[in-house]
């Protein structure tokens, strides 16, 4: 298996170029400009970000450009066009929006996301390579283009955490998707050559050089489509709100005894014990893992944080049961490829994986042939290195 098994996104020109063209296509006339945003991969630190807990994602070449117009009403008009090649279309009054859930589909992530910054009417046409449903961010990388896209148009002169802040209400109140903010975060504020470690609890972020001599990052999304909407994900934040607000705080997931904690409010509170051990133990032990991944990426210590990769997936899978078959299949190939560590990264139940390894090309060769023996899609890969946040890019 060769090169050719990788898919190389567009630069930030071809996309600029085809937002323009589907801008004019639709709305006539020229944008006042263009904007960006990326998409992101998790390198460790799922199902922590609503528990204070730390993350550490980096942006993506993968990306989303939006081109955007003023308008002198209240509408926001949006023409898509989604990787898949399908075309999206909708006009969305901004004064009908109350932030109850009303939008749950790629209106909202547009609309709800000028409504949260008190914005205005906008024309906007949106082109993404992130893949929609790959646990690769396309949600918030819509949200974070057009916030940056709103915030220069209408010369806001809000702050970067404001597009952050805007982002997440649009996502967990006009689509009713929930969202920790880690997303958010990672697309506005990455940097070429480092990942963005997010502290939830203290509500502090810093980048760390993401670089290990003779590696790369191959992300491979093995299209079992994800979503933050579907049951799954909102019951698992849901025992874990639960779990926090019984132990005092979020803070609390920063101690072993968290686990045993909670275990004794769970037999209290008619809940199952075992379940909320499981699910507390994998967000107080990810805590800790994700603290010293961030010591081996400052050190470069490339088989300390593969290590620290593979324990991550595992407790994603037994613990917080959130590893589907075709992200488990795709682990262990990466793996038995010679990755030096590799995980699913997001939310779960679908989605992609990310793996640290010298051939990125003979991972992604392996995850196919895995994909394709078990009957699965034929997976999407990528070789990615960390790429700069949301920014006007024409």
């Amino acid at each position: 298996m060769n090169a050719s098994v990788l898919v190389a996104p567009r630069t930030s020109g071809e996309l600029d170029r085809a937002a323009r063209e589907l801008f004019g296509a639709e709305f006539g006339g020229a944008p006042s400009g263009t904007w960006l945003a990326p998409g992101r991969a998790n390198l460790i630190g799922d199902h922590v970000d609503y528990a204070g807990g730390v993350c550490l994602p980096f942006a993506l070449e993968l990306a989303t450009v939006v081109a955007a117009r003023r308008r002198a009403d209240r509408v926001v008009r949006i023409v898509s066009i989604a990787p898949s090649g399908e075309r999206w279309e909708a006009s969305v009054q901004l004064d009908a929006l109350t932030g109850v859930g009303e939008l749950p589909d790629f209106r909202g992530y547009v609309a709800g996301t000028i409504w949260a910054l008190g914005a205005g009417g906008l024309d906007v046409a949106v082109v993404s390579d992130v893949p929609v449903g790959s646990g690769l961010s396309s949600s918030a990388a819509v949200e974070c283009a057009v916030a940056v896209a709103a915030r220069d148009v209408f010369a806001l002169g809000l702050s970067d955490d404001a597009v952050v802040a805007a982002a997440m209400r649009a996502e967990n109140d006009v689509v009713g998707a929930s969202t920790g903010g880690l997303d958010q975060r990672a697309s506005v504020s990455g940097a070429p050559g480092s990942a963005v470690a997010i502290d939830f609890l203290s509500g502090t972020h810093r980048l760390v050089p993401c670089r290990f001599e003779g590696l790369s990052f191959a992300v491979i999304n093995t299209r079992a489509k994800h979503s933050n909407i579907d049951g799954g994900y909102g019951t698992r934040r849901g025992l874990i709100d639960a779990a926090s607000q019984a132990l005092g705080s979020a803070a609390a997931f920063r101690e072993p005894a968290a686990v045993d904690d909670a275990v004794a409010w769970a037999r209290r509170a008619g809940r199952d014990p075992e379940v909320v051990r499981r699910r507390v133990r994998h967000v107080v032990t990810e805590i800790t893992r994700t603290q010293a991944a961030i010591e081996a990426l400052e050190d470069a210590d490339a088989v300390a944080f593969g290590e620290l990769m593979d324990a991550s997936h595992d407790s994603l899978r037994d613990d917080f049961e959130v590893v589907t078959p075709e992200l488990e299949v795709a682990v262990q190939a990466a793996r038995c490829a010679g990755a030096v560590g590799a995980r699913m990264t997001g939310g779960g139940f679908g989605g992609s994986i990310v793996a640290l390894c010298a051939d990125p090309a003979a991972v992604a060769g392996a995850v196919t042939e895995a994909a394709e023996a078990h009957g699965f899609p034929r997976p999407q890969a990528f070789c990615c290195l960390p790429q700069a946040g949301a920014r006007r890019i024409g």
